[in-house]
Order: C-alpha cells, then structure tokens, then sequence
C-alpha cells in the first residue's frame, strides 16, 4: 500500500536530490540473423533491432510522465557481434557498425553496445577482424559502444588481447582526434564482464540470456549524499544503515520501472543495477558522498575504506528491494562524469595510483580517465594489465576506459558535454613496461579459481 510519506519523500528525491532511471536497455539477441552473406546479415540484424525495441522510446517517455520519474537514456544492447559475425571481413564487420547505427538513428536511443568480442582465452579470427576495424567503427558512429573481454578469473589474462587493446586505443584517439579522442569514451576493457549490463559502454547481451529482456539501472547520488549529511554526527553502524536504507528506497522506485517497462513492451524483465552513476552536474556526486562520510577530500587517505563501506551499503540494500540485482551494482568512479572526482583530481588530491586502489572495493574500474595523448601503447597496456589483474584475482569485474587526448597534456582538459563531462588530464609513470607486454602468452589462473 502507498504511504504518502514515502511519496512525498521520493518526490523531494527527484526535484532536489537528483534522483533518476539512469537506463532502461533493451537487450536483444542477435544469434538468429546469423548468415554467411554480410549484407543479408546486416539486413536482419536492423529489422531484428528495429522491431523488438520499436516502442522503447516511447515507452520510456510514457513511464516518465505517468510516475515523474526522470529516465535519463533509453538503450539497446545487443549479442555480441563477434559471435554472430563468425569469419566476416573486416569491412563486413565496419558495415555491422553502421548498421547498428541506423537502427539506433530510427530507433531514437541515446546509445548501442554489444561492438563486443570477448577474447579472455584466445582470439578467433573473426575477433580478430573485429578488433582491427574498432576504431573506424568508433569515429565513423556516434552511439555505437565497443567492448572487449580480455580476462576471466577462470580463465587468466590474455596478454596478446591487452596488447592489441594498447594499439586499438591509441587508434581510436587518433581517428577522434578533432573531436577530443571521444571514440575512446565509448571503448571498454573488461575482465569478469557481466552478460546483464545495462550500462554503456560495456552493455552487451550475453549468451545465456533471453531473446530479449529489459535491464534498468537506477542512480542516485546526490540522495545517498543528503541522506547521510541530514544524518549529522553518527557513527559508522548508524551511517551503514542510513545508506543501506537509502539505497534500497532508490532500488525500489527502478524495480517499479523496470516492471512497468517490461509489462508494456511484453518483455521479460531481467535485472536490476544497484549502481550510484554520478554526473557532472553539482550534487550528483560519488566522490561528495565519500567527503559527507567524513574525508576533507576525495583521495586522501581512508577514500579506500570509505568506498568499500559505501559500496557494501548499497548492495545490501539494493538486494531487499529486488529479487533480481544484477550488472555492476555498485558505486561506480568515473573521473569526467563526477563533479566531485574532477575537482579532486584539479586539487592534485586525487591520482591514478589511489583510483587504481579504490578500484579493488568498487563496481567497476579506471574509468573515464584521461590521459596524455603523448603515452605510448606500453604504457597504457600497462595501465589496462593492472587493473584487469585487481579484477581476476579478486574475482570481481573491472574494467578500464581511458582517453589518451590527442595533443593533450597534464595540465589541460578535455570536454566531451553532456554526461560524459570534462576529464582533466592526469598525468602517468613513464618508465616503460614494454618488455613484460611483449612477452605475450596468457597469465594463468590464480589458484582459488580451481573451485569446482
């Protein structure tokens, strides 16, 4: 039953504390428009899209007026195209990409994922193909979102994957150059990728889901930082409580989304993400979260144990709210799309060695992070290594998007609007790990993978 308490406060959520859907995605698989012909194969594939998520937009829009509820992008996500496109060209998986973004062109989403290979163990040679063209794909499209699996707990680190990865950003850079190297901003490096993700740029639709299914993720931020401020004085139990508390009142007005979404576009409902997305805009922060529990700024010492506690509130409270919490679920750090991690990193509080630390307790990884445009691919195959190691030892998802800003330096900032924000450059250790990235091969499985 409805409590008018609980109305009124979700209101002053949505009006003063930035409360929102971040995503409604639409995964659809892709696996019966297989075909040995690449135009018959990209013909199926935007009739497929086209007509499983026809009244996603709308239905977005609907659900907006009807609740109040800000649904910020509206998406799809689709099977990932390596495992569909088998041994296709290298043009024939450019034209995939064009064909995805025609159909996000008719369709009026805000993005597309699934440009996706998944590689944690070998590379076939269709995956391969795909990798080569990525950053064509990239600079030639504006909402088609790229991402590549190179390392599973299970499975160790593909080491020749990373290496390719290093080439492909800094192509990616390149090709995007006059446009702040946004390609960059929509590649992704995974290792435990999740197959429910309703984020971009890592969504795909993985192989054990459904034909199609509807993923929401919920934000919210800035009504996890007032809780916790209103709360004054308190001590770290209490604070525990108050974010889990919070936390799932958030995941509760998704999950009425998400049921509506799924009931209106008769389609399975999937998960919930748990995850706090910030943006750039003041008071949508995650790193304002952790200078409310207690920090004089985000990246002094002690952010690490604060993200942790935070992060372990929300799932414990976002689990209470949905029986079916998935993709990410977290609290996620990225650098341009924080308001209050941007101001860290300008103050010098903030480096990428304490993001790298901070990754271990949280969703996702080295995010958004922008980079001299001068660091060379060793460098940032480095930078991927580390922290796709934090994710497989672990066993946790971790992921890396970095941004080597062409003709940028430390110093500089690069803008790439909206919810992407502003990334200042962050400077990198230039002693080179060349050799251990040219050694190749795979790092095998740490030893508590071997659980069966």
């Amino acid at each position: 039953m409805l409590n008018t308490a609980d109305i009124l406060e979700t209101i002053g959520m949505i009006r003063e504390e930035n409360l929102d859907i971040r995503t409604i995605t639409m995964g659809i698989s892709l696996f019966d428009c297989v075909s040995e012909d690449a135009d018959r194969l990209c013909e199926k594939v935007y009739d497929k899209i086209t007509r499983k998520a026809e009244n996603l937009v709308r239905t977005g829009v609907e659900i907006e007026q009807k609740y109040g509820i800000p649904i910020v992008n509206k998406r799809v996500s689709v099977t990932p195209v390596s495992l569909i496109g088998g041994n296709m060209s290298p043009d024939g998986f450019l034209k995939l990409a064009h064909t995805l973004q025609r159909a996000a062109n008719t369709l009026g989403i805000n993005f597309i994922g699934g440009y996706s290979a998944l590689v944690h163990k070998g590379m076939t040679q269709g995956d391969r193909n795909l990798i080569s063209v990525i950053p064509e794909a990239l600079a030639e499209t504006d909402t088609v979102c790229s991402s590549v699996n190179v390392a599973t707990t299970k499975a160790g680190i593909n080491m020749d994957a990373i290496r390719l990865m290093g080439s492909t950003i800094k192509r990616a850079a390149y090709l995007t150059r006059d446009n702040n190297s946004l390609g960059c901003a929509k590649l992704v490096v995974f290792a435990n990728v999740p197959e429910d993700n309703p984020f971009m740029a890592g969504a795909f639709h993985g192989v054990g889901e459904p034909d199609s299914v509807i993923n929401v993720g919920v934000s919210g931020p800035g009504v996890v930082a007032a809780a916790i401020r209103r709360a004054g004085d308190c001590d770290l139990s209490e604070l525990a409580e108050i974010i889990k508390k919070t936390a799932f009142k958030i995941t509760r007005v998704g999950q009425l989304v998400a049921n509506e979404a799924a009931q209106k576009l008769n389609t399975p409902f999937g998960i919930i993400d748990l995850s706090l997305a910030p943006t750039p805009a003041v008071g949508d922060s995650v790193a304002h979260i952790l200078e409310e529990m207690g920090l004089e700024s985000c990246g002094a010492h002690g952010t690490t144990a604060c993200l942790a506690m935070l992060n372990d509130a929300v799932k414990k409270g976002g689990v209470m709210a949905s029986s079916h919490v998935g993709g990410l679920s977290g609290a996620f750090i990225p650098v341009s799309e924080d308001a209050g991690m941007i101001a860290a990193v300008e103050r010098g509080a903030l480096s990428l060695e304490k993001l790298e630390a901070m990754t271990a307790v949280c969703s996702v990884g080295l995010d958004m992070i922008a980079v001299p445009g001068d660091t060379s691919e060793e460098v940032i195959c480095g930078i991927i290594a580390d922290e796709i190691s934090i994710g497989v030892v672990n066993t946790k998802t971790t992921a890396v998007r970095v941004i080597p800003a062409y003709g940028k330096t430390v110093g500089e900032s690069v803008d790439f609007g909206g919810l992407l924000g502003t990334a200042p450059i962050m400077p990198v250790r230039e002693y080179s790990p060349a050799k251990f990235i040219h050694r190749g091969g795979r790092v095998p499985a740490p030893i508590h993978s071997l659980k069966n």
